[in-house]
């Protein structure tokens, strides 16, 4: 019976340690890491407050 036991806790932090694994790695990878000021950028851009060339030319500055 303590082998069973501890079987089942080992498949359960087998199981927590893979969706923890998989979490992280959805959300380093799934997209860009964006900065915030990109997205400022974007909506100051969207309601416009400034040029395309403006625009382009601060996303230039923002990406580096």
């Amino acid at each position: 019976m303590g082998f069973g036991l501890i079987f089942w806790l080992l498949i359960l932090a087998v199981i927590i340690a893979v969706v923890v694994w998989v979490s992280r790695s959805q959300s380093l990878a799934g997209g860009e890491r964006r900065s915030g000021g990109l997205d400022v950028l974007e909506q100051r851009y969207a309601r416009g407050e400034i040029s395309r060339e403006e625009y382009l030319e601060k996303k230039r500055d923002i990406a580096g």
